[in-house]
């Protein structure tokens, strides 16, 4: 056998034996997650989306060498949702009009390859699916001012079944879906947590239309910044006029700056309600390849 033959043989060795280490550690992760479960017993959704992020948002700031980031965030998005499916029943709802598909991808792609997915034709559908979990979380439109489905009004109420927002979709970016410019809003009846790379919705109620120019106005003063706002009235529900806001960082349900957004809002609003957040995606700067040269190493 010649030197080049054995060298090969022997970096053949030491792959096989890093992915005997790999598959070990993988079935060690396994047992310590099954050690969670059991703290977690009696909880009726298990999915943490914070956790999940962070983990991500860590292995991509730890991350360096050749291996592409987009590919490693993929690898552990299947190891979490591996150890979803037998903490307890996981399935997901999915909007997925004929006009318009492509969100069943942005759900397969977060929620891994063999996740039960089920097919629904409303936006209600989806709402309604998960209030009744009959799927653990939902997948439905980003909303966008163009839009004349106002899906996050079914959110809009404070019995404890009622979904709210906990991830963004695409998570990892430049997905292989059917429709790259696609964006999707997770659902699930759990508390938003902090993570430091947040965004929340709220929804305000108010007896008139105070115009966005006020509910900007109250923002700033409460010490909110706004990414975003849509307005829906239906003059046949009192108090027929709510605003979703989605605003830049984490904002505790209850907490002050709702405290003083109300304040800042007056008698004019009828009440404010926390519709959960997400951790925000990863951006392509977090995805970009740190070379052994470039970290001294």
């Amino acid at each position: 056998m010649t030197d080049d033959k054995h060298r090969l043989t022997a970096l053949r060795d030491e792959i096989d034996a890093i992915d005997r280490n790999l598959h070990e550690l993988i079935m060690r992760r396994t047992e310590v997650v099954e050690g969670v479960r059991a703290a977690k017993e009696g909880n009726k959704v298990m999915i943490r989306p914070s956790r999940e992020a962070e983990i991500l948002y860590r292995l991509s700031a730890e991350h360096k060498g050749g291996f592409p980031k987009r590919e490693l965030a993929r690898i552990w998005r299947e190891l979490i949702v591996a150890t979803l499916s037998f903490e307890g029943p996981f399935s997901v709802a999915v909007f997925e009009p004929e006009e318009n598909p492509g969100y069943w991808g942005l759900a397969r792609d977060q929620y891994g390859t063999f996740t039960e997915l089920i097919r629904h034709g409303s936006t209600r559908a989806v709402v309604e699916a998960v209030r009744k979990q009959n799927a653990t979380v939902g997948i439905l439109p980003f909303p966008h001012r163009d839009q004349d489905e106002l899906w996050w009004r079914f959110l809009v109420s404070e019995t404890p079944e009622t979904p709210k927002v906990i991830a963004r979709l695409p998570f990892i970016p430049d997905s292989n879906v059917e429709n790259p410019n696609l964006e999707a809003l997770v659902i699930c009846p759990i508390e938003q947590e902090e993570t430091g790379r947040d965004r929340t919705f709220l929804a305000v109620e108010t007896e008139e239309d105070i115009g966005h120019p006020a509910i900007e106005n109250a923002l700033s003063q409460a010490g909110f910044s706004a990414a975003f706002h849509q307005l829906w009235h239906d003059p046949n529900r009192p108090p027929g006029w709510t605003y979703l806001i989605e605003v830049f960082g984490f904002v505790a349900t209850g907490g002050q700056k709702i405290i003083r957004l109300h304040d800042a809002l007056g008698t004019r609003v009828t009440r404010i309600l926390h519709l959960g957040g997400y951790a925000t995606p990863l951006s392509e700067q977090d995805l970009k390849q740190v070379k052994h040269e470039e970290t001294g190493g």
